[in-house]
């Protein structure tokens, strides 16, 4: 038996249709699947934002990050009905923790390399650059339909501190992309030691692996909600 309730947190540059490969294929055996659609404006903000859609759920509910939707999923996770924590190639902030203090401990990966601030203090990803930073192994009309409806962060989110960390108190899974080029592979790796999750699993993947093999991530989901069932 597996509890029936999921919410999947999207991360920067992307919005709730970033999963839409994993819905059908755990609709498909029964689960209550929700997307967040976060507006990205500060961790906060989207700690909130998740917090009340998990809270809205019927039961405990599994909630599952890519990439900066694992910082929020750190902070959301403290609600009474969120059972357990899946990160996708995603942030797993210990308290104090920023997005920007993570990236600190190694050289920029090669996608950093084309973000760029608008004059509102929101990040971009070059359109042209997009698909060989976020997604190469994607197909192309995915990948341009990604870039094309890409949602910008607010600069902050980088510098916002993280809070007490759910993962402490939750059961938690960790999907490490090998060919991640947002964020390194070897701090996906070091994170997923560092909270001690009950399974990692590691794909030869691109940064978008919830979209490049939504087979493999739909199966660590359905293993962590049949383990908390």
């Amino acid at each position: 038996m597996s509890l029936k309730n999921i919410v999947l947190v999207h991360g920067a540059w992307g919005d709730g249709s970033h999963w839409r490969h994993v819905i059908p294929l755990l609709d498909a055996k029964g689960y209550q699947v929700t997307a967040v659609q976060n507006p990205l404006t500060s961790l906060v903000d989207d700690v909130d934002r998740t917090s009340r859609l998990v809270v809205a759920q019927d039961g405990p509910t599994l909630l599952v990050g890519h990439s900066y939707g694992g910082a929020v999923i750190t902070g959301a996770g403290h609600v009474p009905n969120a059972a357990g924590l899946v990160y996708i190639a995603a942030f797993a902030p210990d308290e104090g923790d920023s997005l920007g203090s993570i990236f600190g401990r190694r050289e920029p990966p090669p996608g950093a390399a084309n973000i760029r601030p608008d004059k509102d203090g929101f990040l971009w990803i070059l359109r042209d650059k997009f698909r060989e930073s976020f997604c190469q192994d994607v197909e192309e009309t995915d990948a341009l339909v990604m870039a094309a409806a890409q949602k910008p962060i607010a600069g902050r989110c980088f510098k916002d501190k993280s809070g007490p960390p759910a993962w402490k108190n939750k059961p938690s899974w960790y999907q490490v992309s090998a060919d991640d080029r947002m964020i390194p592979p070897e701090t996906e790796q070091w994170m997923a030691e560092r909270i001690k999750p009950r399974k990692t699993i590691s794909l030869p993947a691109s940064h978008a692996s919830l979209a490049s093999h939504a087979d493999a991530v739909s199966a660590l989901i359905d293993e962590a909600a049949r383990a908390l069932g």
